[in-house]
């Protein structure tokens, strides 16, 4: 029986990648129809062969993957067909509800913000009409510093900060405006609407507190969400003791599982240099946790007969065994205290198969435990499967079982020695994993995490444990984070600290997986060599590049703003830099820098059309970035973003040649700086032209621009086009789309947007001419190539999956 357990789990993990794969989902029916069928083929494949008394044979073994895979396959996709009956209505989006719900997790708070999930219980109309929603939704409570959809100011007058008491268990009455769960979707960018699914959210929105609003009310306190509660005073304590708030982030992060509350540039330093993962309720601290339970029981349970002569608890409990309960036990409740992320829940559920197989005197190899556990996280959540942090946890312990599990070490340099191997083959055997997920490595990250490891594991988490009973011990974790943060970025701002490489396929990474747990064994030198040559393939990967005299654009997905990557054989160009979402992020260093990073690119220059937030705002991260690159722009000399980089202004008759590809500024002029206009009129138009054709990135020019265009003499033609202003009301004039004859527009607006772009007038001149519209909503990130003139490229359908809102 035992032999049919690891077929088992690989079936469920194949089944559970197989359903993940899928465009759109079946009828709930259809599942169980696949259900009930493989039952009945299994049954009868088993009676036919089953051997109780020796090992599965071959039928056996492929009936019982058969059967878990079509099991996984059938229960993934029933819980999601059954998941869509509950998504929010079409019509309900966009217009103002007055919802009661309570308040189901930490809230997330920011500069003059915060965002929550509510559990809601009731919903209506403001004419009283009931109406059905998700049963939770994520919202987002905006003061008057940070205006929700975009990070303008309000137009509707001075909004109300969300109150200091906002907490879990909360019931509150509000008014919301809520949409579909709607993300970008980039080329090997985040998939925030797969995200959005696996937590449940079927719809996202924002808190209305202008004046012609109804204000929120509290509506007092229930017994709901008591952990998030307790989650929520601990780290309210931590920020009380710790006057530093970027340290006191860090401690509530590795304290209750708050890693929101870590800095942006924190996460960067950790991400450099390859500790991020110690910065989180890792498996690490769990198994450090369980360990100190297990020996403090398993010492007490020993000398049970003590205080208890007549009945030692061994008699009726073995000691190890009664310590492995208790570990499993501690972890569970940790996890859940924690937030219950995929790399402790790894821990949890190993812990709890070692204690159920000690409980029934079994021992089974270590890989046929990992195979499990595996199958266990995927039963309970399939969509973990896509998590970059369920393959880096599981991936780096197959490695240690693959390599050979060592008895503990007898001395303190033993110890030392053991770490270092340990370490070694981490570096090794997840940097192809690392460049697969994040098309990127840590040069430093096995220096540093021989430093941090022990630093984060032996004094700063013992600490901010030890601070539930002594809070003085979290201002003592707090400098030794200060230490250890200041080496970290030391090592972080080495040039040489990170390694990129651009994505490779699927093929590659998965050859690279094997050829590192092939060097982890312990086999012989040939295999290891062999092993180290399937990673050459993934090191050595460069995209392909258009050919000479022919140019590529990729229209980025990143809501309300501009940002365009232009491609040559040799050359890059980003025009405009994406919109800024908050103080805490940015395009830049959401969208842009992963493209970038993915596609391979150093960019030789990047053009910032105007100063307008929703152009500039992911600048500093993709200078940052791009330090090679130069700047051309019409921001003014007194903008902030001129104390970054030397720019030039752009003007008009500015032209180069890349590759047989010409680009020309257009505008503006000379002339028109000296007029000191507004921010729009100043927009860097630029036109690119091989051959036969040609494209026009028009910014947000508005009417008096275009004409002023059509008035200069110059060559406005173009087989693609940049909307004008996203589609407002104020460009894309007649004469102007008359003159520019374009096939392909793109227009990159953000879902929904407050401001109504594209707007339905502007669409009914392109349409009336014939003229392509792609909407980024629609679309994602767009990919138009000068040899295809007329075929856009849209990565929404490039590989759709069922979560993926389509509209």
């Amino acid at each position: 029986m035992f032999s049919l357990i690891t077929p088992g789990a690989l079936g469920w993990i194949a089944g559970t990648a197989l359903q993940l794969q899928q465009p759109q989902l079946w009828a709930v029916e259809g599942y169980w129809a696949l259900t009930a069928a493989a039952v009945c083929l299994a049954s009868w494949q088993l009676s036919r062969c089953w051997n109780p008394d020796g090992l599965a044979d071959v039928w056996q073994t492929a009936a019982w993957f058969a059967l878990s895979c079509s099991l996984a396959f059938a229960l993934a996709g029933a819980r999601g067909s059954h998941y869509l009956q509950t998504a929010l209505n079409p019509a309900l989006e966009g217009r103002t509800l007055q919802v009661v719900g309570i308040v189901a997790n930490l809230p997330q708070r920011g500069e003059d913000s915060a965002r929550f999930r509510l559990e809601v219980e009731s919903a209506r109309e403001l004419d009283g009409t009931q109406v059905a929603l998700p049963p939770q939704v994520l919202l987002g409570w905006y003061g008057n510093r940070l205006y929700a959809p975009g990070g303008h100011s309000s137009p509707e007058g001075r909004l109300r900060s969300p109150p200091a008491e906002l907490q879990p268990g909360d019931r509150w009455q509000m008014a919301v405006r809520l949409k579909a769960p709607h993300g970008h979707i980039n080329p090997h960018g985040f998939d925030y609407e797969l995200w959005l699914w696996e937590q449940g959210l079927q719809a996202t929105g924002y808190v209305r507190t202008s004046a012609k609003d109804v204000s929120p009310q509290w509506l007092g306190h229930t017994w709901a969400h008591p952990v998030e509660r307790l989650r929520q005073r601990v780290r309210s304590a931590v920020d009380g003791q710790v006057s530093d708030r970027a340290v006191a982030g860090i401690v509530a992060a590795l304290l209750v599982g708050d890693q929101a509350s870590i800095d942006r540039a924190d996460w960067d330093v950790f991400r450099a240099t390859g500790v991020a993962h110690l910065m989180a309720i890792s498996g690490l601290h769990i198994t450090g946790l369980a360990w100190l339970a297990a020996l403090g029981v398993g010492w007490l349970w020993r000398r049970s007969d003590v205080w208890s002569p007549h009945r030692p608890w061994s008699l009726w409990l073995p000691a190890p065994v009664a310590a492995s309960v208790c570990a499993a036990l501690v972890a569970l409740a940790y996890e859940v205290f924690t937030g219950w992320g995929v790399p402790a829940q790894r821990t949890v559920w190993m812990l709890g198969v070692v204690t159920l197989l000690r409980c029934y005197g079994l021992r089974w190899p270590l890989m046929q435990v990992w195979l499990t556990v595996c199958a266990v996280v995927l039963v309970l959540d399939p969509w973990a499967l896509m998590q970059a942090g369920f393959w880096l946890s599981f991936v780096a312990v197959g490695v240690l079982f693959a390599s050979g599990v060592q008895e503990p070490a007898s001395s303190l340099w033993a110890a030392m020695r053991r770490m270092w191997r340990e370490q070694w083959l981490m570096s090794v055997c997840l940097a192809p994993l690392s460049l697969l997920l994040f098309h990127q490595v840590s040069v430093v990250g096995l220096f540093a995490n021989l430093l941090a490891v022990p630093w984060v594991t032996l004094v700063v988490t013992p600490l901010c444990m030890l601070g539930l009973l002594l809070p003085i011990a979290w201002s003592l974790a707090g400098e030794a984070l200060h230490l250890l943060v200041w080496g970290l970025k030391a090592c972080a701002g080495l040039s040489w600290a990170q390694w990129s490489a651009p994505a490779a396929p699927l093929w590659a990474g998965a050859a690279a997986l094997v050829g590192m747990g092939t060097w982890a064994m312990r086999v012989s030198v040939w295999l290891r060599c062999f092993g180290v040559a399937l990673v050459l393939p993934l090191l050595s990967w460069q995209t392909q590049r258009p050919a000479h005299g022919t140019f590529e654009l990729v229209a980025a997905d990143m809501g309300q703003g501009h940002a365009v990557l232009l491609r040559t054989a040799n050359h890059s160009l980003l025009y405009d830099t994406g919109p800024r979402y908050s103080a805490e992020t940015d395009a830049g260093q959401r969208v842009l820098v992963p493209l970038l990073r993915a596609s391979g690119e150093q960019l030789d220059r990047i053009v910032i059309s105007h100063q307008d937030s929703d152009h500039s705002g992911g600048a500093p991260a993709v200078m940052a970035m791009q330090p090679q690159a130069d700047v051309l722009t019409s921001i003014p000399a007194q903008h902030p973003l001129q104390q970054l980089r030397s720019m030039q202004r752009c003007e008009r008759g500015q032209s180069w040649m890349w590759d047989g590809v010409r680009l020309e500024v257009l505008h503006p002029s000379a002339a028109d700086y000296e007029r000191t206009p507004k921010p729009n009129a100043l927009s860097c138009v630029l036109r690119v032209s091989a051959g036969h054709a040609s494209a026009l990135l028009a910014g947000d020019i508005e009417a008096a621009q275009e004409h002023s265009l059509l008035q200069s003499g110059q060559t406005l033609q173009a087989d693609w086009l940049l909307v004008p202003h996203h589609g407002s009301a104020t460009s894309s004039t007649q004469a102007f789309l008359e003159a520019v004859q374009p096939s392909v527009a793109i227009v990159q607006a953000g879902y929904r947007n407050r401001f109504g772009h594209p707007r339905p007038d502007v669409l009914r001149r392109y349409s009336d001419l014939g003229v392509q519209v792609i909407q980024t909503p629609r679309c994602g990130a767009s990919t138009w190539r000068s040899e295809q003139p007329k075929f856009v490229q849209c990565e929404r359908t490039q590989n759709p999956r069922y979560w993926q809102h389509n509209l």
